[in-house]
């Protein structure tokens, strides 16, 4: 069987995306820690999640990342709340998206896990990115992936391509795929804040609880405070 690398947090899109390919792949699951609040979350659920996809589980301590970084995810600062009107306000998107921006952390981490999978012959590596959140975050977007992955060509001897399966999904449709796919989304963890429970009005939690409304599935979790 052929292996692949997962980048995973624990969140709803990289449970999903991994769950794509968790039949086909023997994959090995690498989530990081930067020093995120939700860390101690982030480590259980993915955790639960390698166990359902029969993944290998490894923890990658990046405390530099941390160190240069000025974002709400990795201080003590309060999270941004965001009203659900504001959810497609491009303006205030943007907003609460600089403030839990951390400096080049997809390019880094594609970088690490591009070296993880050149040390074990693994084919792909597969990543969350969607479209929504695209919108606001530049490494997200279908141009970054295909430059990421042109990158890849000129920097490697192996055949190697980031797969990014929900790259022109929206949250709802991701909620769908999920569904359809069996994805173990009950053991997915969104929340920024990184309490127990989903806080359930930061931006992430948001739009999670508005994709599975939208496309009328119940959210398994169901531990929002």
């Amino acid at each position: 069987m052929p292996k692949g690398i997962s980048v995973l947090s624990g969140g709803l899109d990289c449970t999903v995306a991994s769950s794509i390919y968790a039949e086909d792949y023997d994959l090995t699951a690498i989530t990081f820690n930067y020093g995120q609040q939700s860390l101690e979350e982030e480590l259980r659920h993915a955790s639960l999640i390698c166990k359902a996809l029969n993944m290998k589980h490894i923890v990658i301590d990046l405390p530099w990342l941390n160190s240069i970084s000025n974002s709400t995810l990795t201080s003590d600062e309060e999270i941004p709340e965001i009203n659900d009107s504001d959810l497609d306000n491009y303006d205030v998107a943007i907003e609460t998206a600089k403030s839990v921006w951390v400096p080049a952390r997809n390019t880094v981490f594609c970088s690490i896990a591009l070296a993880y999978a050149e040390s074990v012959g693994a084919e792909i590596i597969i990543v969350g990115w969607d479209y929504e959140e695209a919108v606001t975050f530049p490494d997200n977007s279908k141009e970054y992936l295909k430059a990421f992955n042109e990158t890849i060509k000129y920097g490697s001897f192996d055949d190697i391509e980031i797969k990014a399966p929900l790259i022109d999904m929206t949250k709802k449709e991701i909620v769908e795929k999920g569904f359809e796919v069996n994805a173990p989304m009950d053991l997915s963890y969104s929340c920024y804040a990184g309490k127990r429970e989903h806080c359930g009005v930061c931006e992430s939690c948001k739009r999670r609880k508005r994709a599975f409304k939208m496309a009328n599935i119940d959210d398994p979790t169901e531990y929002y405070e």
